[in-house]
């Protein structure tokens, strides 16, 4: 029996450390904590230990937990995660050349691992800590980000990152909803923005073209673009339709209904299109862009990462290089039109406009799947079926923690009780 009640002691006390310091924290006003939840050493986590499929997925709870080192540095405890077609992609191996070197500049030469490597890319979740250089956030405060694909991801209790990959939470959305949105808004926005020059000033009647427009960054891309007074043409499949019509969408072309392409040349030409699906696409959708007059082709599928994991980092960068040196000069020669790739790419105050955009209604969470973090595996699963209508994301803390904190502690007390 006291076994039992030490088991109980450790349980409420884990609990009540996870989820009441960032209330205790706020209540003290502090900005540079000293004393931090990285007392605890230890965080639960999923993990991978090599690369393949989801059978390299692994549990521990013996993980160190990320603390704050540098000035500008916040420590989030995560309340909830979302997972993208991109941590499929790297739980085998995608892009580890070039993230790697990102991680560790003298990986190249040195015995460098990044193993054991946690996935997931979104988060919401509660400030515990923050550096001495941190003027944006206290402990408390409700946040999302998105974590760059070089850093320790968000399928774990806590994440560290700087200030400037942070933004305030929509105060409108539940962390479940908030933590389907960030990292598909900063890479469309990325794409949209950087690489295709739309904004709020200059999107009014423009004509944009969304390809795969069902997933993660279409859904979001849809809202942003009608937001800017856009007409957007979205391709999908016949059971998508109804979503993105529901956000938004003017045209939908069906994919699965015939040729495509036909369908699409009959339409009026595009200012800007953005390709979520590359294949042979590229072959195609150039004659559907305005000819000489600055029209944009910006896709986010890129041979980058594929060419430097397959062909080495130098001979790899050199040929993506090429590749898109030639196509860019091919299509700006022979019709005027821009070609440009485009990547995620972290911004803390770019979702601090997409917050005010979500809390004015103006852009909608999408979550087609939630899974408990008990059940990371099978929100893989999920997310490998394709075919995706919005995000999956996992809860990673419960929203009754205080509930299961004070179950804990009556079964402390009953247990002591016995004895």
């Amino acid at each position: 029996m006291a076994e039992l009640a030490t088991q109980h002691v450790i349980k409420f006390c884990r609990i009540r450390l996870n989820t009441c310091w960032s209330k205790t924290l706020a209540r003290t006003g502090c900005r540079n904590v000293c004393s931090s939840p990285s007392r605890l050493q230890s965080m639960s986590a999923w993990v991978i230990d090599q690369y393949g499929s989801s059978g390299v997925l692994r549990h521990t709870e013996e993980i160190p937990i990320p603390t704050v080192n540098f000035a500008h540095d916040v420590m989030i405890n995560v309340s909830a995660a979302s997972l993208n077609p991109l941590d499929l992609n790297m739980r085998g191996g995608y892009g580890a050349t070039l993230l790697n070197l990102r991680r560790d500049p003298l990986s190249l030469v040195n015995s460098f691992s990044e193993f054991p490597l946690i996935l997931g890319r979104d988060l919401s979740g509660v400030v515990v800590d923050c550096g001495s250089g941190v003027t944006h956030f206290a402990p408390g405060d409700e946040v999302w980000a998105a974590i760059p694909p070089w850093k320790q991801g968000s399928l774990a209790e806590y994440v560290t990152l700087t200030e400037y990959e942070v933004s305030y939470k929509p105060e409108s959305l539940s962390h479940i909803e908030a933590a389907s949105i960030p990292y598909v808004a900063n890479t469309a926005l990325s794409a949209l923005v950087n690489a295709g020059g739309l904004c709020r000033e200059n999107s009014f009647n423009k004509r944009v073209l969304i390809t795969g427009a069902s997933g993660g960054v279409g859904t979001f891309s849809i809202q942003l673009l009608k937001a800017w007074g856009a007409h957007v043409t979205v391709t999908c499949s016949q059971n998508a339709e109804g979503l993105v019509r529901g956000l938004g969408a003017d045209e939908v072309v069906d994919y699965t209904a015939g040729d495509v392409a036909e369908k699409l040349d009959m339409m009026e030409r595009f200012d800007v299109i953005l390709d979520n699906v590359g294949e042979d696409m590229e072959e195609w959708a150039m004659r559907l862009l305005k000819p000489w007059s600055g029209a944009k082709y910006v896709t986010l599928v890129s041979p980058l990462l594929l060419n430097t994991d397959s062909m080495g980092l130098l001979d790899g960068s050199l040929h993506a290089g090429l590749t898109l040196h030639n196509k860019a000069f091919q299509n700006i020669t022979s019709s005027g039109v821009f070609y440009r790739w485009a990547f995620y790419a972290p911004d803390g105050p770019t979702l601090d406009e997409v917050s005010r955009l979500v809390d004015a209604g103006k852009i909608l969470p999408v979550v087609e799947a939630q899974f408990p973090f008990s059940q990371v595996p099978q929100a893989f699963q999920k997310l490998e079926q394709g075919h995706a209508r919005g995000k999956t994301v996992v809860e990673v803390a419960e929203d009754d923690e205080y509930m299961e904190a004070a179950e804990s502690e009556q079964k402390v007390q009953e247990t002591l009780q016995q004895n």
